[in-house]
């Protein structure tokens, strides 16, 4: 029997789109894949070295629970972003849920493949030094071929 295998593409780099393809991508792995995960575009800001950074905006992010409703105007004023990360990352501490940092030192323990997309760091001029050891640059090329004999492939 081969080794099944999860392809995933991460696009996104924000506080609640981090957490998906770090928890879909430990968890398959803890279970046997053989996964990869492509970072591009805004995506490539889950490798960099310093990750603790990463915010969410309540501003049109309308399934956002929010304590008390707020109409969309309060939502885009100034000290809105932090106020939610802050009462984000208060919550998931206060219900165990991992720390981004350690959900990817899981992927890495797991042998989880990082491919940062080359075009976005020429596109962005990023510098390789500012991502983790453990990523690997390529293209789209290089990830569909290991997405084309995917048992699960998955865009987030």
């Amino acid at each position: 029997m081969t080794q099944k295998k999860m392809a995933l593409i991460a696009t996104k780099g924000t506080l609640d789109w981090a957490y998906p393809p770090f928890i879909l991508a430990s968890t398959a792995a803890s279970l046997g894949y053989e996964v990869q995960i492509f970072f591009t575009f805004y995506g490539l800001q889950l490798l960099r070295k310093d990750i603790s950074h990463l915010k969410i905006s309540p501003l049109a992010n309308p399934a956002m629970p929010m304590p008390v409703p707020m109409p969309v105007l309060v939502q885009g004023l100034p000290g809105m972003e932090a106020m939610a990360t802050m009462m984000m990352k208060n919550k998931m501490k206060s219900k165990g849920v991992a720390s981004l940092e350690d959900l990817r030192n899981v992927c890495i323990e797991t042998d989880v493949k990082f491919i940062g997309c080359q075009m976005t760091v020429d596109l962005f001029e990023f510098s390789k030094d500012d991502f983790i050891a453990q990523t690997q640059f390529g293209g789209a090329a290089m990830f569909l071929g290991f997405a084309g004999d995917a048992d699960i492939s998955l865009f987030i």
